[in-house]
């Protein structure tokens, strides 16, 4: 299913993008070496109720986990990259994390990702998270009306690939709306040029990631966490957009400040 929406609409996202990207980073500023992981998932959980928005993790349950997830927010440490389920870890120092929240807040989802080291940072680290960062600025970039799902992929495995990361085309981005997962699918990598065309009132969660040395996944004992096969370190970074006349908008961008 492909969503295309009404201005008003995208004003709905916009709301429910600034809610998940706040907590997002009051997550962030929170945490310290010594925080809890099921911490954290308490903390995001407190935010989301109080915010009278819906979860879009406890009762998810798709083909390729165990679930349903039960937990309200993706908690990924070091060699873990997507749907890491909270569990009794105790961060510590120079630990990379993932933070990964989707939310449904009057009826419209958003979803976004932010990777950072605790405490100390290597830079090997900080490099990985950068790429990320700028891989999903330039698939943002790449998102205008009439530019095809291809382009933000291509423009995504240009800058990934050429940072020399090995880049994974199991999982990526995909559309948003009414519920978090719908196509189009966002791989990234791939072709410009194919694909869906983009339409002002399409909603699209972009999220490159990487591992620093594979592309190969390997699923946790849990049955959702995923790892890098060879247990290198690994960062993600996401963003829900939309697609206007003028470009893509960023639905995920905070404005809470400290």
């Amino acid at each position: 299913m492909i969503e295309i929406f009404t201005p008003t609409e995208v004003a709905k996202a916009r709301r429910t993008g600034e809610l998940v990207a706040n907590i997002l980073h009051t997550l962030k500023h929170r945490v310290t070496v010594g925080t809890n992981l099921l911490e954290i998932d308490r903390w995001a959980k407190a935010m989301i109720l109080e915010a009278g928005a819906v979860s879009c993790y406890v009762d998810y349950a798709p083909s390729f986990g165990r679930g349903p997830f039960g937990h309200y927010i993706c908690t990924a440490v070091n060699d873990a990259v997507l749907h890491g389920l909270p569990r009794d870890y105790t961060l510590a120092d120079g630990d990379l994390l993932t933070l990964d929240l989707a939310v449904l807040l009057d009826g419209i989802a958003a979803d976004s990702a932010i990777s950072f080291v605790v405490g100390t940072a290597t830079p090997e680290d900080l490099a990985l998270i950068e790429t990320t960062q700028e891989a999903l600025a330039a698939g943002v970039a790449a998102a205008k009306p009439g530019a095809k799902i291809g382009d933000i992929s291509f423009a995504i495995g240009t800058v990934l690939r050429g940072a020399g990361y090995p880049v994974n085309m199991e999982f990526g981005g995909h559309g948003i709306g009414t519920t978090m997962h719908q196509d189009p699918h966002v791989s990234n990598d791939g072709r410009a040029g194919r694909g869906y065309k983009l339409r002002p009132g399409l909603l699209l969660a972009i999220e490159p990631w990487v591992m620093a040395d594979t592309d190969k996944l390997v699923t946790d004992a849990d049955g959702w966490t995923l790892r890098s096969v060879t247990g290198s370190r690994t960062a993600h970074s996401e963003h829900t957009i939309a697609i206007t006349e003028d470009g893509a908008e960023i639905m995920t961008l905070p404005t809470v400040t400290f």
